[in-house]
């Protein structure tokens, strides 16, 4: 007897040991690329009991995992294409905020035997047998009594598609669709029913960093699609050219794939809620960085939306395929923060040029500069403008501000300001002011603000 209870207490402390051990993402190479991979999709289960342990979880047998609890929140993370066949270096950071924001089931959808190939084209036709398997996986769980509702899905680049085709399946039901850099290359230009759309999920929120099309990209085209594909459509910089980012075939690999995981980035930023990325729905890039698109009053009390994971409050406010824009610095924190300008001058002529205004409160000081092109001042005429600092300053104490024809050729104009008002989009803090400022070109000038004199404005 005693043997026996022996033995079943060590195949009980195997069983332990196999129950703690950690499955892992698919860790293939460069040669895996090249001869080729067959399609495996492999589903990583974390919770909050395991948030840095994933288990591997069956399709068909959701009972055998205890962990996922079917009557909770489900958020899937589906990747792209891996042409070097390694992991994701963002994975586990994804996944650990997600669990840091709410109690849930966070599958990562491993599919990476499937998306390692040299040739695009066969990881593309690979996403149509993704969406069925996982579509069958849904399936299983609304048959044993999960809420499609409850249900999100986060889609990098090829995974953006595949997220669209499962919602298809559902009639939209999904709750809601993530797209961070959707895939271009083989859906640009495709309908509806090829790509992700706004109809494939009850909310869809996109964002769009690598749209651009550069000497290079005439062979290698941008990764990002450019069109919007949902309720809310994220251009941070316009969507291409993301600060920080290498400008030539110079900076080695990352010129190839900065731009395109920049999304990734930016989406696990703002989960950081150290500062948000207010964007501004609005027609173009050029309109909203010429301060055009700053009325954020039908959005409700909660203006503008702010871009990141708490987007869907918005949800209520938005049309399908509204384009909003902010701007990022080139590293974490990437948000800016946004100030109005208003100007208004008393030259007789029309001057155009460039302003450039910082602000300073004792100890450290941030800048910004109206740069995209000349804005234009006339007499009496006021000029809103978007300014947007690197950085979040309380208490600004002191103003600096130049004035820039921008071109040396010329005479050196001076600009009379008649008065100038700097508000901060975000807080309610009263408005900056000064009155009667003589500009002259290329020199900074610096002073106190006052309070305002309401009436003036």
């Amino acid at each position: 007897m005693s043997f026996c209870w022996l033995l079943a207490l060590l195949l009980g402390s195997v069983e332990l040991y196999r129950a703690r051990e950690c499955d892992v993402f698919t860790d293939l190479n460069l040669h895996h690329s090249i001869i080729g991979t067959d399609l495996y999709v492999k589903l990583l289960l974390y919770t909050r009991a395991s948030v840095t342990c994933g288990q591997e979880l069956s399709h068909h047998n959701l009972s055998a995992h205890p962990q996922f609890n079917i009557t909770k929140p489900t958020t899937f993370i589906i990747h792209g294409y891996r042409p070097t066949g390694s992991p994701p270096n963002w994975i586990k950071n994804l996944t650990q905020e997600l669990l840091v924001r709410r109690d849930m089931n966070v599958l990562v959808v491993d599919w990476n035997r499937g998306a390692t190939t040299i040739y695009y084209p066969k990881a593309v036709s690979n996403t149509r047998d993704v969406a069925d398997n996982l579509t069958a996986l849904i399936e299983n769980m609304e048959r044993n009594g999960g809420s499609l509702s409850s249900i999100h899905m986060i889609g990098i680049s090829l995974g953006a598609h595949i997220s669209g085709f499962v919602g298809a399946k559902f009639s939209g039901k999904i709750g809601r669709i993530t797209a961070l850099d959707p895939a271009g290359p083989m859906f640009t230009g495709k309908s509806s029913e090829e790509r992700l759309d706004p109809t494939d999920a009850q909310f869809v929120d996109a964002i769009h960093t690598d749209i651009d099309v550069s000497y290079v990209h005439c062979v290698l085209p941008a990764w990002g699609f450019r069109k919007p594909v949902g309720h809310i459509d994220f251009y941070p910089n316009g969507g291409a050219d993301q600060p920080g980012c290498p400008k030539t075939i110079l900076g080695g690999s990352q010129y190839f794939k900065c731009e395109h995981q920049r999304a990734v980035y930016l989406y696990l930023d703002s989960m950081k809620r150290t500062c948000t990325s207010r964007a501004f729905p609005c027609s173009s890039y050029n309109d909203f960085l010429g301060g055009r698109c700053l009325d954020c009053n039908t959005y409700g009390p909660i203006g503008c939306p702010v871009f990141g994971y708490e987007i869907i409050q918005w949800k209520k406010y938005l049309v399908p395929e509204t384009m909003a824009y902010f701007t990022t610095n080139k590293k974490s924190p990437f948000c800016k923060t946004n100030y109005k300008l208003d100007i208004v001058i008393w030259n007789h002529d029309t001057l155009r040029g460039y302003i450039t205004i910082s602000l300073h409160n004792g100890s450290e000081v941030t800048n910004a500069t109206t740069n995209h092109k000349a804005n234009t001042f006339q007499k009496y005429k006021e000029n809103s403008l978007l300014v947007q600092f690197d950085k979040d300053l309380q208490n600004v104490q002191k103003i600096s501000i130049k004035f820039s024809k921008g071109n040396t050729l010329h005479f050196k104009y001076k600009l009379r300001v008649l008065r100038l008002r700097l508000t901060h989009l975000e807080r309610k803090d009263s408005p900056l002011c000064r009155y009667d400022i003589l500009l002259e070109d290329n020199k900074e000038v610096t002073f106190r603000p006052i309070p305002c004199e309401e009436s003036n404005f």
